[in-house]
């Protein structure tokens, strides 16, 4: 290799011969530069490969196993034997990666295991029923993610075939799906606890095809409260549902058909004082028609806030409101 004088004097000769002598010498630097440079890369190029090589032939010698899937972090996904769904923190959806049918299918429980409720702090769980539809759920979520706050959806089947787009964003925010029913009617839902069960598969299979995921919480069109018989509530637990009414109301699905500031009023009104479980269970409705419900949000997530609850979504570890 050429000494640093040696090259001193060759862009001397260049700069001479060419009257270019800045553009030649940075020409011949780079190139004796780029020399040294490239036999350094090239040699240990072929150490890397080597040990590359290496690696991978002593992972194939001792039969290494290919890397698990990570789990996603923005939910849980129940496991073959729901082993992995006891969270003890009330933001993180819990989801079952099989269909009660698939669950059949496989010979896996579908029942779920004993778990511990989450009481450790006050938690307002916001919750719309009757959605999604293509106007006020997705205006709804706008301001779920204007405040950073995470809510619960409970859906109805036919609605999720009608609004598969906004069903797939309240999924992608964080927020909890629950199943609500097919078409919520009352007539078709509570002659005998297998119709029931029928709407809510019909659901799960429409949300799954969606999703890619079966909500593991549900709730009674107008409340398990009255309408729900031994039987009912067997075959809830026996399928594993969880299911969920409320304990405090906005009345937004009344005949007085509050506005918004009064639907403020009425939630103020129900969070004072001690609460069972630290828990407000907040009942509201995501459709076309709750155009006050959209212009209350705001006033009823600040009201809460100003409470000190935090906000978390419905889950299997929620508590019931009863």
């Amino acid at each position: 290799m050429k000494g640093q004088n040696d090259l001193i004097m060759e862009i001397a000769d260049i700069f001479a011969e060419h009257k270019k002598g800045i553009i030649g010498a940075l020409l011949v630097l780079a190139v004796a530069g780029g020399v040294t440079l490239a036999g350094t890369a090239h040699q240990s190029g072929e150490s890397q490969g080597e040990s590359e090589e290496a690696s991978a032939a002593a992972a194939e010698q001792q039969g290494e196993a290919e890397p698990t899937v990570e789990e996603p972090t923005a939910y849980v996904l129940a496991d073959d034997t729901f082993s992995n769904i006891q969270v003890y923190e009330p933001t993180k959806p819990v989801y079952d990666r099989y269909t009660i049918a698939q669950r059949r299918e496989r010979g896996l429980p579908l029942e779920l295991p004993a778990l511990i409720p989450y009481t450790g702090e006050r938690v307002a769980y916001l919750t719309f029923d009757d959605g999604p539809d293509a106007k006020n759920t997705p205006a709804i979520l706008d301001i779920l993610k204007s405040y950073g706050v995470p809510a619960t959806f409970y859906v109805l089947g036919s609605m999720a075939e009608a609004n598969p787009d906004v069903l797939k964003r309240i999924f992608d925010e964080g927020h909890a799906i629950g199943n609500h029913s097919y078409d919520h009617d009352y007539r078709d839902l509570y002659p005998d606890p297998s119709r029931f069960l029928a709407q809510m598969q019909r659901t799960d299979d429409i949300i799954y095809s969606i999703v890619g995921a079966r909500p593991l919480i549900i709730r009674a069109p107008g409340g398990s409260y009255g309408a729900f018989t031994d039987d009912y509530v067997r075959m809830v637990r026996e399928n594993g549902y969880a299911e969920h009414d409320w304990n405090v109301v906005s009345q937004d699905a009344t005949p007085a058909n509050p506005d918004a500031q009064q639907q403020i009023y009425n939630i103020d009104s129900q969070t004072n004082g001690e609460l069972k479980d630290n828990m407000a269970l907040v009942l509201m409705h995501s459709t076309g028609a709750k155009n006050e419900t959209v212009k209350a949000l705001p006033g009823i997530i600040e009201t809460l806030k100003s409470k000190g609850f935090r906000f978390g979504v419905v889950t299997p570890m929620t508590p019931k409101p009863w």
